[in-house]
């Protein structure tokens, strides 16, 4: 048997761009990918603050230490530019592995950029 459980997080970032006219998925800054343990075309979970609004999709990578945080596709259509988004990563495990396991988390700053000690 195996649980769905939470892997990886990028907390509170802010959407830089959103254009609908892009074949869909999340761009994501790379070093933000990096910290968080993600990986490209990796499913995730978006969460926006701004209007409780939630979808799933995939990450793309963004160039690196840019901040950018992008909605594309229909997934534009989801939230406005500034606002503020949670994006989480899940894995399925054993619940023996569960039990062990540390999810990541990463606090970019107010500009999706890590902060030094992160």
């Amino acid at each position: 048997m195996f649980i769905t459980r939470f892997k990886s997080k990028i907390h509170r970032v802010r959407l830089t761009h959103a254009d609908l006219n892009y074949v869909g998925s999340i761009t994501i800054d790379e070093a933000l990918m990096d910290a968080a343990g993600l990986q490209d075309g990796e499913k995730v979970q978006v969460v926006n603050n701004n209007n409780g609004e939630r979808l799933e999709t995939y990450v793309i990578p963004g160039a690196r230490n840019s901040g950018v945080i992008q909605l594309n596709g229909a997934a534009a259509r989801k939230a406005a530019v500034g606002d503020i988004l949670i994006i989480i990563a899940y894995a399925l495990m054993t619940p023996e592995e569960a039990r062990n396991f540390q999810p990541t988390t990463i606090f970019p700053d107010d500009n999706n950029l890590l902060p030094a000690s992160n």
